[in-house]
């Protein structure tokens, strides 16, 4: 397709979009309360529907108090039965797709039903928002004259079935439009290859000559593709290999771990960032705005939202609030209820919003992934911020990390151990470990309390990781590549005791 037509297509997409962008910002309770009503109305002569009686159910309030909060074990029975060709069992169209993911780099996998609706509602509508949300931004961009390089999963079939199962990113790529097909690179044949190392090698081999214009994928594999790259072209960064390289499209993972990486990497000094919020359950927000560092939450993508206070989180009965109750800043546990069959499913991440006209958020962590042990509360947020904060002052990079409890024995203090491969080392360890402490006081107030005279919490004691420790677990463990994770933070030892061992 004319890169001319292409953009001729973008923009009328972009101004039919904007109309309805700014329709959810301007009217959200409305939008989103309208939308519930769609999906208990669409799925009503459900088995799930007829359960609870969704006929007569006639507002958010009936909703929550009738339906019960679900975790993944809840349902797990019923999507087996539906991976087996049993159908309208939690939605009314036939699924056939199961985006396959652990949420974790725990080993029992978890099969989230993907509808028809889902992909052409939600996710690629968001990817087609993605674009022109950008261009809004950047009018005089080139990024359409060139490939996106998609860095993604591999898909397998069920064996007993006609249904299909593999990294959501593998299923999105499995379905594309022609037009999504003809801009990205490498071809559809590679980015669904099984075994990550030898398709990584395959990714290099049919891109590193390409017109590459924008990356999208998670930044810990990513950037293990890029460092390849630049080993195999001997080239001294990225931009000497893709010249026109303008924008990075991220997410799965935070990113301020990587960008100091990323910025050695690619050293232009407009070179644009985005971020998008998508799971195997949805797609729920995306970076609205050039250089900074929330998203702004797409209410109109099939997805109905409800918080959970994380003061209430874990209670037998938890409130739970919808759009209109929420706080700036507060920490939630977000509760969704979607156009794939999901009835107000926790999906496990913690976010906060940073705006509430437009509703902007930040992912603040995971349910599971927090050191709570003394009571201090330490999330995901935290100990990035504490990181990026340590790694300026001894001009450190972290590569990856993880970190868990040292519990307390007779008098002695407990504290947080942590275990970090660095990209480039502190000019002072014990600085290092001075400035993290430091930082995660400034922005954990319990942890400061149980830092006070070393009484409940001793300093941090840091590790430093072996070069490709936390890629070389990942790969014992079968998790390379994909949408897997590093367990950043953990209640317990059970990451940490293993990496130390193999360290």
């Amino acid at each position: 397709m004319p890169i001319q037509i292409f953009n001729s297509i973008l923009s009328w997409y972009l101004k039919k979009r904007f109309h309805q962008i700014e329709l959810f910002v301007k009217y959200p309770n409305d939008v989103q309360h309208e939308l519930l009503n769609n999906l208990v109305d669409t799925a009503k002569g459900t088995e799930f529907g007829r359960q609870y009686d969704f006929k007569s159910l006639k507002n958010y309030n009936e909703f929550k108090n009738r339906i019960p909060l679900s975790k993944y074990e809840d349902i797990a029975p019923n999507i087996e039965k539906i991976r087996r060709g049993e159908q309208n069992i939690y939605w009314p169209s036939d699924i056939k797709w199961f985006a396959k993911s652990s949420g974790t780099t725990n080993a029992k996998s978890k099969f989230i039903p993907v509808s028809a609706e889902a992909l052409e509602d939600c996710h690629y509508k968001a990817g087609k928002d993605t674009l022109a949300i950008y261009v809004n931004n950047n009018p005089n961009t080139e990024v359409f004259s060139g490939k996106t390089l998609r860095l993604g999963g591999s898909h397998s079939i069920y064996e007993n079935n006609d249904t299909y199962s593999g990294d959501l990113s593998a299923i999105l790529i499995d379905n594309l439009p022609f037009w999504a097909e003809i801009a990205s690179t490498p071809s559809s044949k590679v980015s669904l290859m099984s075994g990550w190392e030898e398709k990584l090698k395959a990714i290099i081999n049919e891109t590193i000559d390409e017109d590459v214009r924008s990356l999208a994928g998670v930044p810990s594999w990513m950037l293990v593709l890029l460092n390849d790259v630049l080993e195999k072209s001997e080239k001294n960064n990225i931009l000497e290999v893709w010249p026109n390289l303008e924008l990075y499209l991220h997410g799965g993972v935070s990113f301020s771990p990587f960008k100091e990486l990323y910025k050695n990497l690619i050293p232009k000094s407009d070179f644009k960032y985005f971020e998008t919020y998508n799971a195997s359950e949805g797609f729920f927000a995306m970076q609205d705005r050039n250089y900074s560092d929330d998203m702004l939450l797409m209410l109109d993508y099939g997805i109905f939202y409800e918080f959970i206070p994380m003061d209430e989180y874990g209670k037998e009965n938890p409130k739970t609030i919808n759009i209109d109750e929420v706080e700036l800043y507060k920490n939630y546990a977000m509760v969704i209820t979607t156009n794939a069959g999901l009835w107000r499913y926790v999906i496990g991440d913690t976010i906060k919003f940073t705006s509430l006209s437009p509703y902007r958020i930040k992912v603040s962590g995971r349910t599971k992934h927090y050191i709570n042990t003394f009571g201090e509360e330490l999330i995901i947020e935290n100990a990035d911020l504490a990181l990026d904060f340590a790694c300026t002052k001894t001009g450190a990079m972290v590569i990856d990390y993880t970190a868990g409890p040292i519990y307390m024995k007779g008098k002695q203090s407990g504290g947080h151990e942590w275990i970090i491969e660095f990209e480039k080392e502190p000019s002072d360890y014990t600085k290092f470990a001075h400035y993290l402490d430091e930082a995660i006081k400034g922005v954990n107030s319990d942890y400061e309390a149980k830092r006070y005279n070393n009484l409940t919490l001793d300093m941090p004691k840091i590790n430093i990781a072996k070069k490709g420790l936390f890629y070389n677990w990942l790969k014992n463990n079968n998790k390379l590549g994909g949408q897997n994770k590093i367990p950043r933070l953990a209640n317990n030892r059970e990451y940490l005791d293993v990496l130390l061992e193999m360290n």
